[in-house]
């Protein structure tokens, strides 16, 4: 007698794919299996929360950049020369005992004869209220037409310091949100010249190998034994001091962009190494393809998430060399603001010690290096397969 056997059915669990989880719910979740390397790089990377916040916190100063001239109360060249190392004043809503809208209370100063000091005091009789999208100092809008537009401004016939003036009476506040645009540019361009260098460089050693490989990872030791301080500051002095703000700031560029990219090449060195003997790349090789085509279409998208991983990483050390060496005197200099230029005006100890108010640029550095340090691991963590 022969036994039927009932056929094997197939169970697919209609339960969708929970990126919550370092599994997919159903063993034949098709939204799992079928996603691509960068939806499945998204997934693992929404799940760090540090990371994501790291992201949005960078979005934010990213999203600033090309309305610092609206966002700026002041410009950044205004003095007020009434108001030399005035202290920051303080955004109030409450006024004798009653809500009010967002004010300051106005300064008067006198000259403490014995001290040789400027000595400010608030007029709490007076508040004076903020005006908001108004008109105040006139300005070049991406240097195509001129405009007096602000998001909020002093108020009338009054002053608006948040965070303190310096020597020459201009607005700190105003002046940090200007220097955000050369500091978090150039290590956007410095890192787009590091990687351009790395990839080159790195997929010309992986693929062809041999005598093209030594030649390259002997000049990758070379730079890589060089005191980095000391190179930067002899680069940076080379520079001729009659250059214009514009080309010190692409040679300071260059010069971050050109010390950077050994490491990157030796990560994508190693990644070819391992990749150039797959199938696919016997199966191009065979069909003609050209080494270029090779290196540029089949073996580097096949890793590009783990090189933005590491290029994420190295824009905090771009920012960092630049903040050095304006602060040492030695990159960016006056009429150009960045953050390292503000903090320049910082190395006098007695300035510092009588207005501390002076070291605030300090503070977008350092929340912008932890935010690409912490985004750079949550990238990292998603893109390593074996994570």
């Amino acid at each position: 007698m022969n036994t039927v056997v009932p056929a094997k059915r197939h169970y697919v669990d209609p339960t969708p794919f929970d990126p919550g989880l370092t599994e997919p719910v159903g063993a034949e979740n098709e939204s799992f299996y079928r996603a691509s390397s960068w939806r499945l790089m998204w997934w693992k990377f929404r799940r760090h929360k540090v990371a994501v916040a790291a992201a949005f916190i960078l979005l934010a100063f990213y999203l600033m950049v090309p309305f610092v001239e609206v966002l700026a109360p002041y410009n950044q060249t205004k003095r007020n020369g009434d108001f030399i190392y005035a202290p920051p004043q303080g955004i109030h809503l409450m006024h004798e005992g009653r809500l009010a809208a967002p004010f300051v209370y106005p300064y008067k100063y006198s000259f403490d004869l014995e001290s040789f000091r400027r000595v400010y005091t608030m007029d709490t009789s007076q508040p004076q209220p903020i005006r908001f999208l108004c008109r105040g100092d006139a300005y070049e809008f991406w240097g195509l037409w001129t405009t007096n537009v602000h998001l909020f401004c002093p108020p009338e016939n009054g002053t608006l310091f948040l965070l303190g003036t310096d020597r020459l009476g201009r607005d700190l506040f105003s002046r940090i949100l200007y220097g955000a645009r050369i500091s978090l540019t150039i290590g956007i361009v410095g890192i787009a010249v590091s990687f351009t260098l790395g990839l080159f460089f790195g997929g010309l050693a992986g693929y062809l190998g041999g005598w093209v490989d030594h030649v390259i990872q002997r000049m990758i030791e070379i730079l890589r034994s060089l005191p980095e301080l000391p190179l930067w500051l002899a680069l940076s002095a080379a520079l001729p001091p009659n250059w214009s703000p514009i080309l010190v700031f692409f040679g300071i560029t260059i010069i971050l962009g050109l010390l950077d990219w050994p490491g990157l090449a030796r990560a994508v060195r190693s990644k070819l190494l391992s990749l150039r003997e797959e199938d696919f790349v016997k199966a191009a090789e065979l069909m003609g393809a050209s080494k270029q085509r090779i290196i540029a279409r089949h073996l580097i998208p096949n890793f590009m998430s783990h090189l933005i991983a590491s290029a994420t990483l190295s824009i905090p050390s771009m920012i960092l060399g630049e903040t050095a060496l304006s602060f040492l005197g030695l990159g960016l200099r006056p009429p150009v603001t960045s953050w390292g230029v503000l903090l320049n005006e910082a190395q006098n100890l007695a300035a510092v010690q009588l207005h501390p108010w002076l070291l605030f640029p300090i503070v977008p550095v350092i929340i912008v290096v932890l935010a690409f340090n912490f985004m750079g691991d949550g990238l990292r963590d998603a893109a390593d397969p074996y994570h």
